[in-house]
């Protein structure tokens, strides 16, 4: 075990409660120092600069874009490595994040690997790197490929019956995929230079392939109304059918002969699957020979094979946990964990209760008998008009969190007002 003293010091951004324990889990080498979810550059500068300058072998994590403008200039100025995180290519055994640890993380120490405005670690990789000196690499590869599409695994993953070709019959003229995205997705903004919406995508995909079938899989967060949609899947029913099924992703490739994304990962899984794509941003996967773009990349030079992008981006870029214990995981590790609790996802569907409900107490940050669980009631029905079901379940679940993690600045100083108490961030 790892003395404390021994321990990095990092100071990490924008990091939610329920992720702290799984980062201590997951880096056991390091002493974390959270900062304030939505720290403003006046407060990082009076109170946190000097307190990271004047820390020995101080190091940075950042999960997402969300940081202090003059972030940038600090760490570049002082030296400090900086890490930006994200969760990997594999990531759970659940549609969407769910608030469960992940199977990967992708630790960069340039910029997110999303962001297209300049080179992340993972660009560099795939325009450096020489794979042909690694056939080992490239083998484990070519059987990692085989491992997710034979499986049927994505980045996020679901038990399911429904099949792409059990919906649609049979094929009588060519299906085109078009992959949707959640539209204000961190890496449409920083992976695109043009604003584009799916609805775009979709038209785009009509008119490019006259006489053939167009299908529309909206991102299932916005199915299920966890992250609201920026343009509406109806208004293009009239040139596509939109799957408003819960049809996991990798089935969705079934049957089709080309595909449309803007920056999804998704459009790699079809990649993998040999499927032709069309891409309008720049993702990580765009620019190396593999793709129709939309969008140019004049740093990516080389051309890549599909199997030295996957040796890049599954199995040298990021690193795999066991999302439980925070052991370090073999990418073939994670596959197994991930093959395991979709054969059997009755035995493992409590396996992360995270968000367990916090119940009424006679004192604490609820108040002088628990009176502030009465505002519970009252508010989860305004919570849920101008939210979403998710919303309301999570501000059932803990109100206090619910606002303190909220990303709107007017509802965390609501819930500030609300909810005094136990005001941790």
């Amino acid at each position: 075990m790892t003395v404390d003293a021994e321990r990095i010091p990092t100071f990490a951004f924008h990091i939610n409660g329920w992720k702290r324990a799984v980062f201590k889990s997951f880096f056991p080498e390091r002493r974390f120092t959270y900062l304030p979810l939505h720290v403003t550059d006046a407060v990082f500068a009076e109170k946190w600069m000097g307190r990271i300058a004047e820390t020995p072998g101080a190091e940075i994590f950042i999960w997402s874009q969300n940081v202090p403008a003059n972030l940038e200039t600090f760490v570049r100025e002082k030296g400090i490595p900086c890490y930006f995180i994200e969760d990997g290519f594999l990531r759970s055994n659940r549609p969407n994040a769910a608030r469960t640890p992940p199977l990967s993380l992708a630790l960069d120490s340039r910029r997110p690997y999303f962001d297209s405005r300049g080179p992340s670690d993972l660009e560099v990789l795939l325009e450096t790197h020489d794979f042909s000196a690694d056939p080992q690499l490239l083998e484990r590869a070519r059987a990692g490929i085989r491992l997710i599409v034979e499986g049927g695994l994505s980045k996020y993953n679901m038990a399911s019956s429904l099949t792409l070709s059990g919906l649609l019959g049979p094929k009588t003229q060519p299906r085109v995929l078009v992959i949707g995205q959640v539209e204000d997705d961190a890496s449409i903004q920083y992976g695109c230079d043009q604003a584009i919406t799916n609805n775009d995508l979709v038209r785009i995909a009509a008119e490019e392939n006259p006489g053939a079938e167009i299908i529309y899989k909206p991102h299932p967060d916005v199915l299920n109304g966890v992250r609201e949609a920026q343009s509406n899947p109806a208004d293009v029913e009239h040139l596509c059918r939109v799957l408003r099924e819960n049809v996991p992703l990798a089935q969705s490739f079934e049957t089709i002969d080309k595909a449309y994304a803007i920056t999804s990962l998704g459009g790699f899984e079809a990649l993998l699957r040999n499927i032709p794509l069309t891409v309008l941003g720049c993702p990580f996967y765009a620019g190396w020979g593999l793709t129709d773009d939309r969008q140019s990349n004049a740093r990516r030079t080389r051309r890549r094979t599909v199997e030295e992008i996957f040796a890049a981006a599954y199995l040298l870029y990021p690193r795999y946990f066991e999302p439980k214990t925070g052991e370090s995981y073999s990418f073939e590790q994670a596959v197994d964990w991930l093959k395991a609790r979709l054969r059997d996802p009755e035995r493992y569907k409590y396996e992360f209760d995270i968000d367990i409900p916090v119940v009424w107490q006679p004192w604490g940050p609820f108040g002088l008998l628990g009176w502030r669980h009465l505002l519970t009631y009252a508010l989860a029905p305004v919570i849920r008009l101008f939210g979403n079901r998710k919303s309301a379940k999570r501000f059932r679940t803990n109100p206090i969190r619910y606002f303190r993690e909220h990303r709107s600045s007017p509802l965390r100083f609501v819930g500030k007002v609300l909810y005094p108490f136990d005001w941790r961030s």
